[in-house]
């Protein structure tokens, strides 16, 4: 089993930049495709980026573009998502997850493809 804690969620105004965190333990993460997702009150959870075992490979929702970036740290077991230009329409409980993959380049856009999930982290983003 895989064990994913969240942080770095918090208020931030149109505009501004964030950095979510997530800490991974259990399994050997290297093992695991990584994702973010997001939900809004009343939505379905989205996909935001992906990133593959290796992190040589991401994926992102168009809406998000350009301006996030998912990136992974192997040897310390941790996932990263640098969100910057934030808009309003960001504003949602964000959650990190991971999927057992056996190629170290695929990416995966599906919540489907991964089994484990963090308690998430909220970004506000006030206009």
């Amino acid at each position: 089993q895989v064990q994913l804690v969240e942080t770095g969620g918090g208020l931030v105004q149109t505009g501004g930049s964030l950095t979510l965190s997530c800490a991974a333990s259990g399994r050997t993460f290297s093992n695991y495709a990584m994702g973010w997702f997001r939900q809004a009150p009343g939505k379905e959870r989205e996909f935001v980026a992906a990133v593959s075992r290796s992190g040589s490979n991401t994926l992102y929702a168009d809406s998000v573009k350009g301006r996030f970036t998912i990136s992974r740290d192997n040897a310390k077991n941790t996932l990263s998502l640098q969100m910057n230009s934030l808009k309003p329409e960001d504003t949602a409980a964000y959650y990190c997850a991971a999927g057992l993959s056996a190629y170290y380049s695929d990416t995966y856009g599906s919540k489907r493809d991964y089994r484990y999930w963090g308690q998430g982290t909220q970004v506000t983003v006030s206009s």
